[in-house]
């Protein structure tokens, strides 16, 4: 399966590790639930990227099954995390919002979802430390543009679309600020309940 995978590394890095552009995510060590629905977001027509939906148009379910498993069965260390260029009041808007939401907003935190250290949560939510600023960003921006979709309730494109423009670079500015050290397990599942309806592989 690792020769298989080596047409992943011109992108996504070595192993899955990503690379230093900034737009290329780490896909070692994520939940192979939320792995395998990205798999399908892309092969379905739900995300547009054309090289993933190229390489994924033709893959069965069965193995995109078997590519999910194997990314996230590597268990790597990170880098060093870069310094962060944000200011200040940057970070500490992105910290509010990260471990507390806007209440008045209705937005949740992104903790409550993501896990408590943002390492993500099995079986199917991903974690978010050690993903470079401008991924996030761009990602977010995919949402509340309809360029990426989840399978109904999409809640991740209904909290983006609450995000103010700012509120979008201090959550990531502070994110991608956050150390990672060794490798990154996701949190096991939790018998709270997710602050808002969402469907599952988000």
């Amino acid at each position: 399966m690792a020769q298989r995978m080596q047409a992943c590394s011109s992108c996504h890095g070595a192993e899955g590790r990503a690379t230093r552009e900034g737009y290329f995510p780490r896909i070692a060590g994520k939940p192979a639930a939320y792995l395998y629905q990205q798999l399908l977001n892309f092969r379905d027509g739900r995300r547009h990227n054309g090289a993933m939906v190229e390489l994924m148009s033709p893959l069965t379910d069965a193995y995109l099954h078997e590519i999910a498993d194997y990314f996230a069965g590597l268990q790597l260390p990170y880098p060093p995390t870069p310094p962060s260029r944000a200011s200040g009041a940057q970070l500490r808007r992105g910290e509010q919002l990260v471990r507390a939401g806007d209440a008045a907003r209705r937005l949740p935190a992104c903790s409550a979802c993501h896990g408590e250290q943002l390492q993500g949560r099995l079986q199917a939510l991903p974690g978010l430390r050690g993903l470079p600023p401008d991924y996030l960003i761009g990602q977010i921006g995919a949402w509340r543009t309809g360029l990426r979709r989840a399978v109904a309730p999409d809640c991740m494109g209904q909290i983006a679309n609450q995000l103010a423009p700012e509120d979008v670079a201090a959550v990531a500015m502070w994110i991608a600020a956050q150390p990672v050290e060794g490798a990154m397990a996701p949190e096991a599942p939790s018998a709270a309940p997710l602050p808002i309806n969402c469907a599952g592989g988000q």
